[in-house]
């Protein structure tokens, strides 16, 4: 999976890139460990070469008749002793081979994709680097209300009910709230689908290999809802289905880039967060998405260059949403086992007071790839790992917690964004259902 050779020759990179993401890693072990592994593999194919070569000699000597002194005869018990003993020693050694192989494999999922340079150092979001800020946080002159209030007053969402038979952190959008989601995720899509990304409905469950090969575990495995029966899990974004119907394909160079869109349901445990953002939408544990996906020939510069693109389509789509947002740069240690580069987008929340993450674009160069064993074919027919790449292009409920509470009007009414309108029968303006005397 990983090119230990480029390990061993970067062995202080790859030391400074466990450290600076947090992870409990010894490079000089794994080293140390391929190498008994590499020795052991080549004991192993010596053995089994004299193994053949000895099983061939045994028959080609004629077989010993009764009551007669047969000098191949001889030769062929002395040959077959050999070979027994040639077998045990062989017993012996796929047995440390086995161990070795295991230990290598635990070393070598935790091996990190290298930041690129540039990525700021530090160990939590405190330390990410603010980039440039986009559209003006509108200061308005009425007491505001939170996006529950404005849910509540508009009849768009229901928790008691859920969280009595889905349990924390459960809701259910209703009325113009599921509406308004559906128009959000639909307007998402179908800007992403005009710039070229194909559409795709990838599978919500998943095996284990689909979760390890695009880097969600090991690391992530607390996060993930398991199917233990069926062995699957749930995806928590519609990356890993996307990736991983690639897995084990050699693609040929004019199929590249591919570019999708994924729009799924997602499913995340959120482990970690007990106590955190309780209240209202902002950490959920299913909600929608539609995520973007790049798989492109194995180039940095083409890599940056798609990266920017997959940002930009995201920041489009918060301008046409009218929402003021902030890019960050996003330290080493607020990285993923795999990502190489990563840009957040945070849109200002006002019951917040402040920007909360909604985007996520993250570049993973090979790492994926090598993991999932996904391969081109180049101009002189070698087989090349791809890159990849993936960023949010909307994520919901938590984009309609920033759309409700900075188009919320003084009367309650929400404005609805023009590039919105067509997907909500054209209404300009969400009023609060009439109560019924």
């Amino acid at each position: 999976m990983i090119d230990l050779e480029h390990v061993r020759q970067n062995r202080e990179l790859y030391k400074q890139a466990a450290a600076r993401k947090r992870i409990a890693l010894d490079i000089d072990a794994l080293i140390e460990t391929g190498e008994k592994l590499r020795q052991a593999r080549q004991e192993l194919d010596d053995l089994r070469r004299q193994r053949n070569e000895l099983t061939d000699q045994i028959g080609k000597k004629a077989p010993q008749a009764e009551g007669e002194i047969n000098i191949e005869a001889e030769e062929k018990k002395t040959l077959i002793a050999r070979a027994r003993t040639v077998g045990d020693a062989i017993a012996a050694r796929q047995a440390e081979y086995e161990t070795l192989k295991t230990r290598f494999a635990r070393l070598e999922a935790f091996v990190p994709g290298l930041p690129c340079p540039g990525v700021p150092d530090g160990g939590s979001d405190d330390d990410n680097v603010e980039l440039r800020r986009v559209g003006e946080v509108a200061r308005k002159p009425f007491a505001l209300k939170d996006h529950m209030q404005l849910a509540t007053l508009h009849n768009m969402v229901e928790q008691d009910g859920p969280r009595l038979i889905a349990g924390s952190r459960a809701y259910a959008l209703k009325g113009t709230g599921a509406l308004l989601e559906l128009a959000v995720l639909r307007f998402a899509l179908d800007s992403v689908v005009a710039r070229g990304l194909t559409p795709i409905l990838p599978p919500l469950m998943v095996k284990e290999n689909a979760m390890y090969g695009t880097g969600y575990f090991p690391l992530g495995e607390d996060n993930a809802y398991a199917l233990t029966e069926d062995k699957l899990y749930l995806t928590g974004t519609s990356e890993v289905g996307m990736m991983a119907m690639h897995m084990d394909q050699t693609l040929e160079l004019q199929e590249l880039p591919l570019r999708y869109a994924g729009m799924t349901p997602c499913f995340r445990r959120e482990a970690g967060s007990a106590g955190r953002d309780v209240k209202g939408l902002y950490r959920v544990h299913q909600f929608q998405k539609v995520e973007q996906v790049v798989i492109c020939r194995n180039d940095e510069a083409l890599s940056l260059q798609e990266h920017n693109n997959l940002l930009q389509n995201a920041e489009d789509i918060l301008q046409a949403l009218e929402l003021p947002y902030r890019v960050v740069a996003v330290c080493a240690g607020e990285m993923g086992l795999g990502q190489v580069r990563k840009h957040d987008i945070e849109t200002w929340m006002p019951s917040r007071d402040a920007y909360g993450e909604t985007h996520s674009c993250s570049s993973f160069h090979d790492f994926q790839a090598r993991r999932l064993g996904l391969k081109y074919r180049d101009e002189e027919g070698r087989k090349i790992y791809a890159h990849t790449l993936n960023n949010t292009a909307i994520a919901s409920p938590r984009i309609l917690i920033a759309l409700l509470e900075n188009h919320q009007q003084a009367d309650g009414s929400i404005y609805v964004p023009v590039a919105l309108r067509p997907y909500l029968g054209g209404r300009e303006i969400l009023e609060p259902p009439v109560k019924q005397n």
